[in-house]
């Protein structure tokens, strides 16, 4: 099978259903394991590239655990909510989803952030940003004004060299500015490990602009 394998967390039979109808007519999506907890979902299957998890599940698992439960199978989080219990959508944030789309979209806005997801793009949305920006632990990370500097161009796409010639700085300090910045977001309990997370990170902190 070609395409991306997407699971479906989801304790609604009827919203699977229509997600199932509207991943079918789509040739490089395919919903591949579906059901009301991870634990469900894992027990079809793995092997998944990204995962549609919804928030609010009658099984009382909580947001961050049902997250780094499927990150640790490899699978990219997408919250897909409601997103009327904020405290649900910033313990989501903080566990490293890679963006929220609301159950209220049209359908073409949902397959577009699906793709982005599966791109790596973080996907934004209202009630995400605005989570974020409530949540005081995410505001834990003091960077320098050249942390920042160095953050701003490295997370926005620029290559080291290319942050070296914008700063007037060798690429060797630029890299340690990157080293340290991720230091300071692993010890605020906000991870930084790769190129993507510290988009997220420069988003989540302000540095950059929101893409919405």
């Amino acid at each position: 099978m070609s395409g991306a394998r997407i699971g479906v967390v989801e304790d609604h039979a009827l919203l699977v259903e229509g997600l199932r109808a509207l991943f079918e007519p789509e040739p490089d999506l395919h919903l591949v394991a579906a059901g009301g907890s991870v634990a469900e979902v894992l027990g079809q299957t793995a092997d998944l590239d990204l995962v549609l998890l919804d928030l609010r599940l009658g099984d009382g698992s909580r947001p961050g655990d049902n997250v780094h439960r499927l990150r640790a199978c490899g699978a990219e989080v997408l919250a897909y909510t409601s997103g009327e219990n904020p405290a649900l959508v910033r313990e989501a944030a903080r566990a490293d989803v890679i963006g929220m789309i609301s159950k209220s979209e049209p359908p073409s806005v949902l397959v577009a952030a699906v793709r982005a997801a599966l791109r790596g793009d973080v996907v934004a949305s209202t009630d995400w940003a605005a989570a974020i920006d409530a949540d005081t632990e995410l505001a834990a990370v003091a960077l320098t004004p050249r942390e920042t500097q160095v953050l701003r161009l490295y997370a926005s796409g620029e290559k080291a060299e290319r942050v070296a010639h914008q700063l007037g700085i060798s690429r060797d300090t630029v890299l340690d500015h990157v080293r340290n910045i991720r230091a300071k977001y692993a010890r605020a309990s906000r991870p930084a490990h790769t190129k993507v997370d510290l988009y997220r990170r420069a988003v989540e902190d302000g540095v950059l602009p929101d893409p919405r």
